[in-house]
């Protein structure tokens, strides 16, 4: 059974950090792409970043490039955001989705940024 987990969501003021975490099983993580996408109230699902599967290659939307970071540790099925200088505009509901030959996506953890 395929399962991603988000965590690390939370409210944090404008200009703090924040890290999320997907954690991953059953399928083999380590050959699968994984991505952050985003969901604010009211707009479509965005691409936030993403990291291929061995973590040669990432990609972020131009929006976050600079405040945050993806990473990936395949010995713990895990992949994260890092994320700096949050803005109110960052206040979304967070995903971790899985892409190879099929989509996998998480539940979404919130990130809140406000004072």
């Amino acid at each position: 059974q395929v399962q991603l987990v988000e965590s690390g969501g939370g409210l944090v003021q404008p200009g703090g950090s924040l890290t999320l975490s997907c954690g991953a099983s059953g399928f083999t993580f380590s050959s699968y792409t994984m991505s952050w996408y985003r969901q604010a109230p009211g707009k479509e699902r965005e691409l936030v970043a993403l990291i291929t599967g061995g973590g040669g290659s990432t990609n972020y939307a131009d929006s976050v490039k600079g405040r945050f970071t993806i990473s990936r540790d395949n010995g713990k099925n895990t992949v994260y955001l890092q994320m700096t200088s949050l803005k109110p505009e960052d206040t979304a509901l967070y995903f971790c989705k899985a892409s190879l030959f099929k989509q996998y996506w998480g539940q979404g953890t919130q990130v809140t940024v406000s004072s």
